[in-house]
């Protein structure tokens, strides 16, 4: 991770790296966490291999949705990494997004107590980074990470 380019967080969710991970590729799972509630999200599209369109829209009253995001994944490593860019877009095309471009990183590893969660998202410049910062990637990226470690964990068949 590069500290002038990049932002991260790390967390230990209690429960096993395959719930996590479907957590992350079932659409109907992802829909549950993605966005900090009480907002919502609803996944138009969920293509998991390098390429594929991740393409979701956000609701603050539950009703009415719009666009949210619009990234293409860059990698897929099944129980173990998921990599996706909004600076290319659902159709491959070069995109502009606001308010930053971004490429990010999750990976899973095992951990005693469940799974080693780990997400960087890299910046092109360092005044990009610290915009993301400034608008609260902390606080946003942070409560989306703790609405999953709370939703596996509940889901978690063990």
């Amino acid at each position: 991770m590069n500290p002038d380019l990049d932002l991260g967080l790390e967390r230990i969710i209690r429960a096993p790296r395959a719930t996590v991970w479907r957590a992350w590729t079932d659409p109907s799972r992802l829909e549950q966490w993605w966005v900090p509630a009480p907002s919502r999200c609803q996944v138009d599209r969920l293509e998991l291999r390098p390429g594929g369109a991740f393409v979701t829209r956000l609701s603050d009253d539950g009703t009415e949705f719009v666009p949210h995001l619009d990234a293409c994944f860059l990698a897929v490593d099944e129980l173990h990494r998921i990599v996706f860019t909004n600076a290319i877009d659902s159709t491959w095309r070069p995109a502009r997004p606001a308010p930053v471009s971004m490429t990010a990183t999750i990976t899973l590893h095992d951990h005693p107590d469940g799974t080693d969660y780990r997400m960087v998202v890299r910046h092109g410049d360092p005044e990009s980074r610290d915009r993301h910062d400034k608008l609260g990637f902390a606080d946003g990226w942070g409560t989306v990470a703790g609405q999953l470690a709370a939703f596996a964990e509940r889901t978690d068949p063990r």
